[in-house]
Formats: C-alpha cells, sequence, structure tokens
C-alpha cells in the first residue's frame, strides 16, 4: 500500500492515492452508518462519549488507526498527508468523535518516535489489533501546555541489589482525552534525569480518573483529570528504555501533531461552508437568493473560502515536507495549527450570522460546529502560545541567517509574479521584505522583550508564510492547466490583499505604538521599507470576490 514517490519523483513516505481514497470512501461510510447526523446531535445534546462506536472504529471490519502505524507493527503506514486527509474529513462529520480517535494517535506518538522495538511490537501492535483507546497524559492543572513545568514525578524503585525495577509515579493530569476509557495512557512524568515518557496501564493500583469535564463543546468526546497515587510503573514501560529523554521526544512529533490539530480545525469551518452556501442559493430575501447579494458572499462567505484555502495549502505543503523526511518542523507545525484554527472559528462564527436564527438552532448544525472548534484554538497549546513560538523562533532564525529566510521567500514571489503576474506575488514578496525589515528594527530596538509586540511580528509571519504557499499552489494549478487554477489563482490574489493589510497594519501598530520613535523616524522608516506600495493591494478586489463567489455558488 505505501508509496515511495509521487509525481515528482521525490520520494515520500505514505499511501498511494488508491489506497488513501479507500480509507476517506470507509470515513464517508462511517457517516451513513455510525455517525448520521442524528446520532451526532444526540450525542451532543446529552453528551454521550460513544465508547462502544469508537471501538468499533478500531475493530477488524473499519480498523481506522490502522492508518498511523507502520506496516512494521501491522498498520497500513500512512504518511502525514493520510493522515491529514482523513483527520480532515473526519473533523467534517464531528470534531468529538475525531478528538477521541486522535488521541489514540496523539498517545501512540511517544512509543512512535522514542519507544524499543519490544515496546513498539507490543503497544502499537495492540492498538493495531483494534484492542485499545490510548490517552497522551501530559497536561497539568498548573503547567497546562508547557511541559517543563510538569510536577508529576517518577521516583525510582531499586530491589535488594540496588537496580531500578521500576518507577513509583505521582501526581495529577488535566484535561486528558479519553483519559478515563483509555486502555493505557503514555503519560510525561518527571525523573531524576528529567522529564520522561512512561505507558501506564488502565487498572494499575493507585491510578484512577476523575469525573468526565462537563464542556463547552466536543461533547462526545470524554475529557477527565488523572490522578496518581504511588503508582507503580516496571522498567519495561519507561518508553526508549533511557529516562530523561521525554522532553525531545514530546518536541519532535509537534511538528506533526500541531498539523493534525490544525486539519481538525480545518475540517469543521469547511463543513460549516458546506452548510451555508447551499442555504444561500435556496433562501429568497426581498425578491433574489442570498447568493446573489454581496453582503452574504462578500462578508461572511468569500473571505472565509480564501482563508480555508490557504490553511489547506500551507498544511498539505508542511506535511508534503514531512513525508519527504524532515523532521525540525515545530514552527510549520505551530503556524498551521493558529492559521487553520483561527480562520475556522472565525468561519463557523460568521455561519451562524449566515443562517440567521436558524444559524442559532442546533438542527441546523453551524451552532455546535462554532461550539466546537473553539477547542482547537486551545487544546496543544493555545494560539497565544502558538504565537509566542512563532515569533520567537522566526526572529532567531532571521537574525542568524542575516535576513535570509524571508529575503529567499520574498524573491521567490518575485521570480514567480514574473512568471504568472495574476497570483498577487508581487504584494507577497514586498510584505515578506517588510516583514523582514520590521524584525531587524524590533531587534536592533530591543523591543523583543515586548509580548504584543512579538504577537503583532508572528500574525505578519504567520500570513507571510501561509500566503506564499497558497500563491505556489496557485502557480502549480496554473501550469497544470486544472479545473481549480481560476478559482486559486483569484484566492491568492484576494489573500495577497489581506496579507498586505495585515502587515501593513502591524507595522504601524510596532513602530508608532511602540512610543519609541517619533513621527520623523517613523515616517522615514516607512518610506525606506516601501510600506506604501502594501497599500495598493485593494486593486480589482471587489471584481476577485465576485469571481470567486461565481465559482463557490455556482451563478
Amino acid at each position: 500500500m505505501s508509496s515511495s514517490s509521487n509525481s515528482t519523483q521525490t520520494a515520500l513516505n505514505g499511501l498511494d492515492l488508491e489506497s488513501r481514497q479507500m480509507v476517506l470512501d470507509t470515513v464517508g461510510q462511517l457517516r451513513k452508518r455510525l455517525l448520521t447526523k442524528e446520532r451526532i446531535l444526540e450525542f451532543d445534546r446529552k453528551e454521550i462519549f460513544p465508547e462502544d462506536v469508537i471501538r468499533e472504529m478500531l475493530g477488524p471490519e473499519i480498523g481506522l488507526q490502522l492508518l498511523m502505524i507502520p506496516e512494521a507493527y501491522g498498520g497500513m503506514g500512512g504518511g502525514t498527508r493520510d493522515c491529514f486527509a482523513v483527520t480532515r474529513e473526519m473533523s467534517k462529520i464531528c470534531l468529538g468523535i475525531t478528538t477521541a480517535f486522535f488521541a489514540i494517535q496523539l498517545g501512540a506518538d511517544p512509543l512512535l518516535v522514542g519507544g524499543t522495538e519490544e515496546q513498539k511490537q507490543k503497544w502499537l501492535g495492540a492498538i493495531a489489533q483494534g484492542d485499545c483507546l490510548v490517552a497522551y497524559a501530559v497536561t497539568e492543572p498548573a503547567a497546562g501546555s508547557d511541559v517543563a513545568g510538569i510536577k508529576t514525578k517518577a521516583d525510582p524503585v531499586l530491589n535488594d541489589s540496588g537496580e531500578i525495577i521500576g518507577y513509583k509515579i505521582n501526581g495529577t493530569k488535566q484535561f486528558i482525552s479519553t483519559g478515563g476509557a483509555a486502555d493505557f495512557i503514555t503519560l510525561l512524568a518527571k525523573t531524576p534525569e528529567g522529564l520522561t515518557f512512561f505507558v501506564v496501564e488502565k487498572g494499575t493500583e493507585g491510578f484512577s480518573a476523575g469525573k468526565s469535564e462537563e464542556k463547552h463543546g466536543i461533547r462526545s468526546s470524554q475529557t477527565s483529570p488523572l490522578t496518581f497515587t504511588d503508582v507503580f510503573v516496571p522498567i519495561e514501560n519507561l518508553i526508549g528504555g533511557v529516562p530523561g529523554k521525554g522532553l525531545k521526544q514530546a518536541n519532535k512529533v509537534f511538528g506533526y501533531t500541531r498539523l493534525m490539530v490544525a486539519a481538525m480545525g480545518l475540517g469543521p469551518g469547511e463543513a460549516a461552508l458546506d452548510i451555508v452556501i447551499p442555504y444561500a442559493k435556496q433562501r429568497v430575501v426581498s425578491g433574489s437568493a442570498l447568493s446573489e447579494k454581496q453582503g452574504y458572499t462578500h462578508k461572511l462567505v468569500v473571505p472565509n473560502a480564501v482563508r480555508l484555502e490557504a490553511a489547506a495549502s500551507y498544511i498539505e505543503e508542511i506535511a508534503t515536507r514531512l513525508d519527504s523526511g524532515e523532521n525540525d518542523l515545530q514552527v510549520e507545525g505551530s503556524i498551521a495549527k493558529y492559521y487553520a484554527t483561527e480562520a475556522s472559528n472565525k468561519t463557523a462564527d460568521d455561519a451562524i450570522q449566515a443562517l440567521g436564527g436558524y444559524g442559532y438552532i442546533n438542527e441546523f448544525e453551524v451552532e455546535k460546529i462554532k461550539r466546537d472548534v473553539k477547542i482547537a484554538c486551545i487544546y496543544e497549546g493555545t494560539s497565544e502560545i502558538q504565537q509566542s513560538i512563532i515569533s520567537i523562533f522566526r526572529w532567531r532564525t532571521t537574525i542568524k541567517s542575516k535576513g535570509m529566510f524571508y529575503k529567499e521567500i520574498s524573491s521567490e514571489m518575485k521570480e514567480l509574479n514574473e512568471t504568472l503576474n495574476d497570483l498577487g506575488c508581487s504584494f507577497y514578496s514586498i510584505a515578506a521584505g517588510v516583514l523582514n525589515d520590521t524584525i531587524k528594527l524590533v531587534h536592533e530596538n530591543k523591543m523583543t522583550r515586548k509580548q504584543y509586540i512579538m504577537f503583532s511580528l508572528a500574525d505578519m509571519m504567520t500570513h507571510v508564510e501561509v500566503g506564499a504557499s497558497l500563491a505556489r499552489r496557485a502557480g502549480m494549478a496554473e501550469k497544470a492547466g486544472t479545473s481549480e487554477a481560476e478559482k486559486l489563482k483569484a484566492m491568492s490574489r484576494i489573500f495577497a490583499n489581506e496579507v498586505s493589510q495585515l502587515v501593513a497594519q502591524n507595522i504601524l501598530k510596532i513602530v508608532s505604538g511602540s512610543g519609541l520613535f517619533d513621527a520623523n523616524t517613523v515616517s522615514a522608516f516607512l518610506e525606506k521599507i516601501s510600506y506604501y506600495q502594501l497599500l495598493n493591494s485593494y486593486q480589482g478586489i471587489i471584481e476577485d470576490m465576485d469571481k470567486v463567489a461565481d465559482i463557490l455558488f455556482e451563478r
């Protein structure tokens, strides 16, 4: 089933397209049989965690978890692109169910990246056989997503010869998805050598799960606190066999896991559009369909469709890089998660508005989507944590590379514009260059200590990188002559305007809002960095929105 190459002959991990489609078809069948609209709404309304349904999804007839398990341990050996595609489709059905399913994938990750061969055979093999629900137990009440603040302790237990035979664990974990139902968990705890992952099995003495949390959304998932009181874990359950490797193992998977949360955020937003677009074609107001009114299409639909398309382009691009063997993509994972989840949250909010009173009613689903998708902006690190990661690491990279990181993006976009001048690439190029100069200004004036300024940089960095990805995809579609080329080109131009205006606004926020510079200095800086060229990005924007609306609403 695995495929070792794509059309560019670059070696890539993952399934061939036929096998991936087979899995996606299985997800489609779930919607018709196990996860119908009626059942999903019932799970949400009654706050039911459908453990039996999820276990059936793992059973021999469906075996959806096989996608993420390597072939050596009984799985299909799916790659990042495959898991992205399936996670995206599942989250269109229900983010709560997808969260429970993703918990298995997340719980398996420490074993995948750090487990011994024996541990992989045992635990990954058990997941492949469909025998296990799994949870990932890292978050703590006081530490949140800050793994450095973990307090749960694992003290060595010695035999009479002074050899370590296991560990005694004490502490508490919070907000653990599927924690109360999992057959085993992968737990991060502090040993004398540092943070370490352990496998802890359900029913182990001293290990207990608290009452499932009553939540704003994703009500069909189970979220529980976990308590550990003198829990003995044998040495063979120390993941990797060497203590103190947990932080490295956790950081190693962040690029991947946050990309999957980006996919989990993307799907609900797309599901919301799939509801509001057909509705607008049928709903007649003042003599014409809502799909003919710019107040509906240009305000509530087109901008969100563009943002989600941009998010999808970026996630696909980073997934491809991971499948090609790149490892250190933690910042890219943060950009994907931050942008996709915030864009989807906005889409869901606008979808409620788009349906009017019906949007507020449970039967029409968009209010549930809004309640559900908000969590994607929070778990696996809040949007603010992602902004911190993006700004700090990209600032360091920019300074270390003497500005080459964003200079290369600027040059790439300029060259693409010379070949295809209808993608908005001239503005992406200017925005990347202006961003580079702004990072340098922030660095030289020691403004990196101001978190709000760093967050403003993070937003600029995120939009420039996501925009460049959308332009690349639109360019490839145009060169290949695909049917979606015209839509992607118009969307790229629309997004180039959004990038330009956000960058322009945030520059003013930094140079004027910081209070460090007088008016003449600010004016000279703006003139120097080609700031005023960004303001021309509005040219033709309404016409492009008309074009995208024509395509989306089939006008």
